[in-house]
């Protein structure tokens, strides 16, 4: 397996180092507005693909301020696999992931199974699936399609609805939830 994970004593890696210790004691606050729900001081992303066998477990934002070389890897990370493009993951969809994980309290890995698609894929899987939108807004990077080992469709969803952020897709037959930043929606069952 390829892992994305760099290590190394630059700032990131020292506050990799302090996050390590106090993500566990993060505070999460439950009277906070919107997608900042359940996030706290510190937002976490931690995925593995099954398409590319890559994995990532990185802090991407500490002190009100994101990191850069994190959310670089996450955008390497998130990449469209079949073609190799990248594109800049909206962090409001990055903070819904990192939200909704620390509602659900467990340290498993998401599964992602789709970030960012070139317009060539979005067509292709579109030629193939009528659930897939025309103007999907995972080719602006805003939008992924998650599952979880330990935790349920409806389970990931609620958490994700109850960050009134952004949209939120039940695909129980597939196991998967799709979260977006885009307007706050529900679809699927």
């Amino acid at each position: 397996m390829t892992s994305i994970i760099t290590k190394g004593m630059t700032r990131r890696g020292v506050l990799r180092a302090f996050a390590a210790t106090a993500v566990v004691a993060a505070p999460t606050y439950a009277n906070a507005f919107g997608f900042l729900k359940g996030a706290g001081d510190i937002r976490r992303v931690k995925m593995y693909s099954g398409r590319t066998g890559e994995r990532i477990d990185t802090i991407y934002w500490i002190e009100g301020e994101y990191i850069p070389e994190a959310l670089a890897e996450i955008n390497h990370f998130m990449r469209d696999w079949r073609t190799g493009g990248t594109i800049n993951i909206d962090t409001r969809t990055l903070d819904i992931m990192a939200a909704s994980h620390n509602m659900l309290e467990t340290d498993a890995p998401y599964m992602m199974l789709s970030g960012y698609r070139s317009p060539q894929t979005n067509g292709m899987l579109r030629s193939k699936s009528r659930g897939v939108a025309r103007n999907s807004l995972h080719m602006k990077g805003q939008a992924a399609d998650l599952r979880l080992e330990n935790r349920s469709v409806r389970q990931i969803a609620s958490a994700a609805l109850a960050c009134s952020a952004g949209g939120v897709g039940k695909y129980s037959s597939s196991n998967f939830v799709h979260m977006d930043c885009g307007p706050v929606r529900v679809w699927g069952r």
